[in-house]
């Protein structure tokens, strides 16, 4: 009886595996797939793929719909991360939060008796280069640690230059370093490297979303700095005048809000974002709106610039909600640093 039965169970999971989608889909899962690439093998088999792309688009839709009710401040689409399931996903945390983030080098920042303007972006001054797309490699720690660089060396040259994500991907490992290339890092070691090699530019040491041997030549030396410091821990107010006043700062946030994977537009404000930062972008910017982020009780918020290509958020970007009721959203100010120049 009991053979019988787990016969029974084993079946139908194969039979419930291998059910075909909602027909009513079959046109706009076919443009999906067409529209990001995607292809299937018999071991990660369409089927479920699809399964898991349409339980995310119903997730999506779910909350659009309380959106349009007045219950979100913010809206959520498909983009290419549809067919993953949370765990894989969650798995492409490319940020090390641990006790290496314990550091000596913390800006003597004090409250500042000045008022910073209103509102900042750093894209509007020619500080800020496109989006880019980190691809599978979980290298979100460099592309966040470049956009600093390429802001202050813009602030310091005038010229706007795309650093290498690749050439810290491919060199800040091994002995000294504690972030392992495609398998996540700090944005600190980052620009512990840059202070003693420099950095290459894109142009010259180009982006291939893999882990490699380190390539660099002090003949591609495009950008250097002398250091880096870390702003206060937790303190959005620290982060808000040390942005207004340095310029564009790496800082790391928690994805793990199935929310956050799919946010197309407006302030992001999920309670359930936890404060423990796993994921790297840079905060270009800051600004207040004029419709509050509801339970969050505010209406600022900060530009923060991701590395998951154009399809993501707007146009790249997520403005999250800024010193609310709870404060310290996602844990934005949590990990912030930049680098001295």
């Amino acid at each position: 009886m009991q053979a019988a039965l787990t016969l029974l169970l084993v079946c139908g999971v194969a039979v419930s595996s291998s059910q075909p989608g909602d027909p009513s889909l079959d046109s706009a899962w076919a443009d999906w797939k067409t529209l990001h690439g995607k292809q299937y093998t018999e071991e990660d088999s369409e089927g479920y793929r699809r399964q898991v792309w349409e339980e995310n688009l119903r997730f999506i839709e779910q909350h659009n719909l309380e959106h349009s009710q007045g219950k979100h401040s913010y809206t959520l689409g498909m983009n290419h991360f549809g067919d993953l399931t949370h765990e894989e996903f969650t798995g492409m945390a490319g940020f090390r939060a641990d006790s290496a983030l314990d550091d000596t080098a913390v800006s003597n920042w004090t409250r500042s008796t000045g008022t910073p303007p209103p509102s900042l972006d750093w894209r509007t001054k020619g500080y800020v280069t496109p989006v880019k797309d980190q691809g599978k490699c979980h290298s979100c720690w460099a592309f966040s640690a470049a956009g600093a660089l390429e802001g202050l060396h813009f602030k310091k040259t005038r010229r706007l230059v795309a650093l290498s994500e690749q050439n810290l991907v491919d060199c800040v490992k091994g002995p000294g370093y504690k972030s392992k290339g495609c398998n996540k890092g700090y944005m600190h070691e980052a620009f512990k490297y840059i202070s003693l090699h420099g950095i290459a530019s894109e142009r010259t040491y180009p982006y291939n979303a893999t882990d490699g041997n380190c390539r660099y030549t002090n003949a591609q030396k495009a950008a250097s700095c002398t250091g880096y410091t870390f702003v206060p821990s937790e303190s959005e107010r620290a982060l808000t005048d040390i942005l207004a006043s340095v310029g564009p700062i790496s800082v790391a946030v928690n994805m793990h809000p199935r929310t956050f994977r799919f946010y197309k537009k407006g302030i992001y404000n999920d309670p359930e974002c936890s404060n423990d930062p796993n994921h790297a972008v840079l905060a270009v910017g800051y600004g207040v709106s004029s419709v509050p982020a509801h339970s969050n009780g505010t209406s600022k918020y900060w530009i923060l610039k991701n590395s998951w290509g154009q399809g993501w958020g707007e146009k790249g970007y997520m403005y999250l909600a800024r010193e609310g009721r709870r404060g310290n959203l996602c844990g934005v100010a949590s990990a912030a640093v930049y680098p001295t120049v």
